[in-house]
């Protein structure tokens, strides 16, 4: 499913948030619905949950192949599991060229039995904060700190998926970004419980690029936080190109993008994700700014960890 973000969504709350909150107390209560029905299960194997609330562009997937790698560093054999959906195939090869160890499954559910089946520790749900049939053993929840909540309201309204008040089941809250204050005040008058740690994303083979006129495109949930990275790192960009989340490029158009660049003396960059959809066209004049998640105080993560394990 590709998402085109309203822009209200991100600002105060103004005439079209107004008008679609009565839909997004309808959402509310189809959400409270399904909690109260949903049988849970509870597996074999600890189940590490890595979800947002605030719809897309949160990081959820490098967080989740981090996680798995630490994991691996312990000795024991993690593996990410994933809803399939058609449009997230992006995602799907980003994990297979990180990690190798993916299931994807139409249900979360069939996915963990077969990931116990297939004899793994332990299952990182990459998405599945809001699938209440599970059993979480850990849950992290990712902030941008760009974005954090919006607006605050749920969807139609605003850009979360459900109200904070889930952060009353979250063991630890993760925000991409630089610290603040009066959030996490906020989050922890929910759960005083939380463990509230920050990343940072650091690009790794950015040098080669620096001095160069770039196009640059990105079909990713926030994609001006790529941009902004990239500027904030010493890369000109002289030209941007948006698209919505999980976005199907077609040949025509990464073709008009690679002859603009050419006519303008200019070098292609995207980010790995968008780069694993357009590669099957074989074109070489475009690279992939290859990212790095670093999170501050990671021995409290690996710790929590850890005690999946006791």
């Amino acid at each position: 499913m590709m998402l085109i973000k309203p822009k209200f969504w991100d600002n105060k709350i103004g005439f079209f948030s107004i008008i679609l909150f009565p839909l997004s107390l309808v959402f509310l209560m189809i959400i409270f619905i399904k909690k109260k029905v949903s049988k849970v299960y509870k597996f074999k194997i600890p189940i590490i949950c890595v979800g947002n609330v605030y719809v897309g562009g949160t990081g959820k997937t490098p967080l989740s192949i981090l996680v798995a790698n630490e994991i691996k560093m312990l000795g024991k054999k993690p593996v990410i599991l994933r809803k399939f959906y058609e449009s997230h195939k992006d995602e799907y090869e980003l994990i297979k060229n990180n990690l190798n160890n993916l299931i994807v499954n139409k249900k979360r559910i069939d996915g963990i039995i077969e990931a116990e089946e297939s004899n793994y520790d332990i299952a990182i749900l990459d998405d599945g904060l809001q699938d209440y049939k599970i059993k979480k053993d850990l849950n992290i929840v990712c902030f941008n700190e760009k974005q954090l909540i919006g607006n605050g309201l749920v969807m139609p309204a605003g850009p979360l998926r459900e109200s904070l008040n889930i952060l009353k089941s979250t063991d630890i809250v993760i925000i991409n970004g630089n610290k603040n204050k009066s959030f996490e005040e906020k989050i922890l008058n929910i759960n005083d419980k939380l463990k509230i740690l920050y990343s940072n994303y650091k690009p790794v083979n950015i040098e080669k690029f620096k001095k160069k006129k770039l196009f640059a495109f990105a079909g990713i949930g926030n994609p001006e936080n790529f941009f902004q990275l990239m500027e904030n790192n010493g890369l000109f960009i002289k030209k941007r190109f948006i698209y919505p989340d999980h976005y199907e490029f077609s040949k025509n158009e990464i073709m008009n993008i690679v002859n603009e660049a050419k006519e303008e003396n200019s070098q292609i960059i995207t980010t790995e994700k968008d780069y694993y959809k357009i590669r099957k066209f074989d074109i070489d004049k475009i690279q992939y700014i290859k990212i790095e998640l670093n999170i501050e105080d990671r021995g409290v993560l690996i710790e929590k960890i850890k005690r999946l394990y006791d």
